[in-house]
Formats: structure tokens, sequence, C-alpha cells
């Protein structure tokens, strides 16, 4: 496969007019295809509907589809918006390949991970369908959306998209612009979700077991074609699948999870109920788990306890719809000069978020100053600066997709200190991640660029280095395009990033063992009755807890091994996608 055309080295050398010109006459292309908004409740009759997916992805012999069937909610759950009665997954497969799923060799059904959405999987799902189909199998791979993504209006993103212009987005979320006759409602309250207090670990096993079912008819079929597996939360989600008896007889098999699936595959996580890399991370935002099950029960009832896991800044409903206009405008534009900051409305959020990722120490995040407004951008070098390895504080949002370019670069000591090892810090790696920080140091000056992945090491590269010793990244440990990133935050109708996350979900997996949660995980051998494909960033979660018979990938990140380009530095094949191929051939 070529490089994305848009990225890398040829690219970036380029003018600047005809990226610019590529990107809205592909924006103009895709137009169609993204504002297609789902089919009106009497159309859907059948209960299903599968629409295909335009895509500037460089990987042009996969077709995408968005599939919506429905399966309605018990009464019980109360009253929400009609289409979150339907359940949605994108569904990638060879354009030679077989037509049915049914036919196909393989079908490999991912959960996504935690604050994660189906288009979180398109990279790896590409990269896996053409990689086997070389191999000479025909594989799908369903990136599945959680039911509470029905609650997302993507509206703005994808008439920005349409237009190429990223600011029909933004004044759509922020202003009160109309697209096509709507108005964007604002982000759901805690009220307007109460139905989610019913969303948790035993709505959303259903939910995959329910969507096979209706897809797929013939469990002999499942058993010899599915195979089920996640990336972070979706591997403790697919051990919870594998263990449940779906007919409330644990004496009949033939409904059990393991039953449903061939084989398993771990994405930086692992096929376990335990959450890898994140332990105390349910407690830490809902401090009522250590009370017990029936307290958090009582208090998401009440709202006392926010129906949708949100943080105060950097993760919120907010801000990963503002990943979304991010990526857009990267998409849209990478060398563009970026004014997200400042188009964006001052707001407790926004810039509290903005303080968070983007102060370079400690002084500088209490005095507010410089602020990520006194500095230019491109719009590359935005998104490089939320989700880089090299930026992002959060290990379980990184990614290696370059780094910064263009003027003074210096070490980024906040939120975290960069020498952890040299302070006994070191197991602090765990949530900030294994690369050192660095941030731009010229406000009012030059415009600060984005060096993509694969021009990291190259003979012009500066090569920036820490005032702790040596570079702060080499190109082993950059493997993601940023423009490939940048299009699938944006380009799906269903979203990268989950905005609203349903707190039970979290808190019923931290609460396993009280009864009333998970009593009918009953088939504990289901686990181990199929088996497993580890797939394992070399610096991020899993890594840290390595076994016999894992692949490995140097240098990634959390999202990297759903991300990586299919054409690593020194023209190595990605490997992710190339093991998940033969694990899934026939």
């Amino acid at each position: 496969m070529r490089p994305s055309p848009g990225t890398g080295r040829r690219a970036a050398r380029s003018p600047l007019s005809r990226r610019r010109a590529a990107a809205l006459l592909t924006a103009s292309a895709l137009a169609a295809g993204a504002l297609a908004a789902p089919p009106p409740a009497a159309a859907r009759a059948p209960g299903r509907t599968e629409t295909p997916v335009p895509s500037s992805s460089p990987v042009t012999d996969v077709e995408e589809s968005v599939v919506r069937v429905r399966v309605p909610l018990p009464e019980s759950a109360g009253p929400r918006p009609e289409r979150c009665d339907w359940l949605s997954y994108l569904r990638y497969r060879h354009a030679d390949g077989p037509a049915a799923p049914a036919d196909a060799d393989r079908i490999l059904v991912a959960q996504p991970g935690i604050f994660a959405g189906a288009g979180s999987f398109d990279g790896l799902a590409r990269n896996t369908v053409h990689r086997a189909a070389e191999n000479g199998d025909h594989i799908e791979f369903w990136a599945l959306d959680r039911r509470s993504n029905c609650l997302e209006d993507r509206t703005g993103v994808r008439a920005g998209l349409a237009a190429g212009d990223v600011r029909l987005a933004v004044d759509y979320y922020y202003r009160q612009k109309e697209i096509d006759g709507r108005t964007f409602a604002g982000y759901r309250t805690n009220e307007q979700v109460e139905w989610l207090q019913h969303v948790g670990l035993e709505q959303t096993v259903r939910d995959q077991y329910d969507l096979l079912v209706r897809e797929l008819p013939d469990r002999g079929l499942r058993k010899r074609k599915v195979m089920c597996g996640g990336h972070s939360l979706g591997g403790v989600l697919t051990a919870y699948f594998a263990m449940w008896d779906f007919d409330g007889d644990p004496a009949t098999t033939a409904d059990a999870g393991h039953g449903q699936c061939g084989g398993y595959f771990a994405l930086d996580t692992r096929i376990d109920t335990g959450v890898l890399g994140m332990e105390g991370f349910p407690a830490d935002m809902v401090p009522l788990v250590e009370f017990g099950a029936g307290v958090v029960r009582l208090g998401l009832a009440a709202g006392v306890i926010p129906r949708a896991l949100s943080a105060p800044a950097v993760v919120n409903t907010e801000t990963m719809n503002l990943l979304a206009i991010a990526g857009l405008a990267a998409r849209l534009d990478p060398e563009g000069v970026s004014d997200l900051a400042t188009r964006v409305p001052s707001s407790f959020n926004t810039d509290t978020t903005f303080r968070l990722l983007f102060s370079k120490d400690y002084p500088t995040f209490a005095a507010g100053s410089p602020s990520v407004r006194d500095f230019r951008f491109t719009n590359a070098a935005a998104l490089g600066g939320l989700l880089d390895d090299n930026s992002q504080p959060l290990a379980f949002m990184q990614a290696s997709v370059g780094f910064w370019d263009g003027g003074k670069i210096v070490d980024k000591e906040f939120p975290a200190p960069n020498d952890l090892d040299g302070l006994g810090l070191g197991g602090l790696a765990a949530l900030v991640g294994t690369e050192k920080k660095a941030i731009p140091d010229s406000p009012h000056g030059p415009l600060y660029t984005w060096r993509n992945f694969d021009l990291v090491g190259v003979p012009d590269d500066p090569g920036y280095e820490s005032r702790h010793g040596g570079p702060f990244t080499t190109a082993a440990k950059e493997v993601t395009d940023i423009g490939q990133l940048a299009r699938s935050l944006s380009e799906h109708p269903l979203d990268f990033t989950e905005h609203y996350f349903p707190t039970k979900l979290i808190t019923d997996i931290a609460l396993a063992d009280a009864p009333g949660i998970a009593d009918d995980a009953v088939h504990t051998g289901g686990i181990d009755a199929n088996p497993t494909l580890n797939l394992q960033a070399g610096d991020g979660l899993a890594a840290r807890d390595p076994r016999p018979g894992d692949v490995v990938a140097p240098g990634y990140q959390h999202l990297d091994v759903l991300t990586a380009a299919a054409v690593q530095n020194g023209g190595r094949p990605e490997p992710i996608s190339q093991n998940l191929a033969v694990f899934a051939g026939k």
C-alpha cells in the first residue's frame, strides 16, 4: 500500500495550495456519504439498515459501511431517544470478498476501549482486511459502537467535512448556527441521560450477543467464523462476554458467550476481568464505589453519581467532541494555521483543558500565561499536541504520530516531571506514559508545525533533545500517520471517541462480585475455551505484564495498536494487523 496522500516525505514537500485543493476535492466527494443520516423510522421496518461509507483512506481495496440493527432496550430502561433502540457497527470487508457476511472466511468483532467508539478501529480494520486478502483470506472486521454512542450529534463535523470548512463545525456546536434546519441542542445533562443508569455490564454484553444472533443466526457458523476481541476495556468486556450465560440456564451452553466465538484477540489488553493499567480508576472517578453496589445504584438513580463518566476537564463529553473537530481541521488543512483555541469560546472546561495540556510547568499552569492562545500552530501540530505521546499526559489517550517542529522546543514538566526514574517516580509511567513530554516555548513567535511519523530522524530533522539527556523521540518510536489519525477522527458516521460513557459500565466491572451485577458470568472456563492472540503495544499498558506468546509492537503506545500506519519506518510491515490477519486466516 502507498503512504497516505497528504502525509509522508513526498507530501511534506508539496505546495500548500496543492494539499488544500486535494483536501477540499476529497471532502466534496465525501459529502453525500458523510451527510447521510439514518433513514426515517418508516423506512426501517425490517429493523436493519446498511449504508456505504465513502473514505479517503489510502487502503482503497477495503469497503466500509455502517450497519444499524433495531434491538430495543427493555421498557424498564425508561424514556430514551428512538435511535438508542438501535445497535450500530462499522463493517469492513474486502472489495473482492463475498457480499454476505456469512460467506466470509472469518469475522472479527471488536469492542472499543473506554471513551472510544467504532471509528477508533478504522486503521487496524482496513490494514487487517487488506493483509488477510494478500494471504488469500476474505475476512470482515466489525467495529462495534456501544449503545450510548446514540446520544452523539455528528451534524457539525459531517457538515464541516462536506463543505471543507471546520468553522461550520465550531459554529454549529458553539454559536447556535443552523445546519439543514437543525441547531445543536447542547451536551446532554445528567437528567437527560437518566436511562444510562441501566446500561451497564449486563446490557453491554447482551447487546453484543443479540447483535451477533441477529446478523449471524446460525450458531455453528458463529462458532466457526467469529473471533471476539477488543482494545483496552474491550478486552475486559470480551472476558465477561465469554463467561456470560444468555438464556438463564447455566446447564445449557449453546447460548454461552464463549460458544459464539472461535477465538479471542486482545489489543493492548488481556481477555481478563481486570482493567489492565487502570487500577483504581473507577474508584478515583466514582468515589462512592468503595461503599458498595447498593450505594452506587442509589447514587445513579438519584443523579448524585453522574450517569455518564466525566471529569471536569480533559476527559468529558465536550472535550471528546473537540478531538473530532481538531481531527477535522487537520484532515482538511493540515498546514493551515489553527484557530481552534481562539475560535472555541472561553469556558472553565476548555480553558482548564488547554492549560492542563499546554502548560510547560507548574508556574505556567498557575499563572495561565503564556496560554495556548499565545502560540501559532498548524492544524496538524494542534492535533499532535492533543494526542501525541510526547505531549498528551494520559497514557490511555496516547499515539506516536511524530513530533513538533518550527521553533524552540523544551521539556514539558507538567503535570508530571520528565525525569520520573531519577526522582523515584517510575511507577507514574502507567498513568502518564513512557515518553518525555515536550512543548513549544516561543509565544507570539514562529508558526509551529508537525513532523509526521515518517519524517522523524531524516536528514533535515533538528533532533530536539530533552534537558534530561537524549532526543525526545526517534524514528523507532513513531508509528502512526497523523493524517490518517485525523481522518479516523472526522470521517466516520460512528465516532472515534465515546462522548457519553455509561458510569454504570465501569462501576459494574469494579463491583462485579456483588450480587445482581454479574450473576450470569457463570461459565468461568469461557476465557480459556478458545485460542487467544495477545497484541500488545511495546510502550503501552499490557506490555508491563509480558506473557509467553505475546505479539509486542516496539515503540507503540496504547492507541497505536489501532492507528499505526500500514507501512512503518524503514519499510517494515505493520505487525499488529499482520499478525491479526494470520490469526484470522483459514
